[in-house]
């Protein structure tokens, strides 16, 4: 199985490991079929995403499309998160080997899963890209 170069730096060497003490959204999404946990913490000032970590149990896609999800949103708005789809995350990372798409679902589950708890915490209507959000099970 061949996985791009980005792929492979972002396994080797991932951004934005860890937790966030006090974040402002955490999300937590998991796939039972394969076992892959992905935890996502947001820190969320003025609408801005201004800081992000994720802490990821899984093979090497899922740490990989992580650790992409997290640059792809970390210094953008609420709405530009809300936005980012699974797709443009295997974009970014130059492709992913068709049977591990399912983990670039996740980290977009993952980030949306962490709005949800921002919008939530601070008592604020969801908006409609997340209004009915239920992450998926294969």
């Amino acid at each position: 199985m061949l996985y791009s170069e980005k792929v492979m730096d972002h396994f080797k060497n991932p951004r934005n490991v860890g937790e966030i003490e006090d974040a402002d959204g955490v999300g937590e999404v998991g796939n039972p079929v394969c076992g892959d946990i992905m935890k996502m913490y947001l820190k969320i000032e003025n609408d801005v995403i201004v800081d992000c970590k994720f802490k990821t149990f899984g093979c090497g896609s899922a740490i990989a499309t992580s650790s992409m999800a997290t640059e792809l949103i970390k210094g953008k708005t609420v709405q530009e998160a809300l936005e980012l789809s699974n797709k443009a995350v295997v974009e970014a990372l130059d492709g992913l080997p068709a049977r591990k798409i399912h983990c670039s679902v996740l980290a977009e589950e993952a980030i949306k899963a962490a709005l949800v708890d921002y919008y939530n915490k601070n008592g604020l209507e969801l908006p409609p890209e997340i209004k009915d959000f239920k992450p998926h099970e294969d």
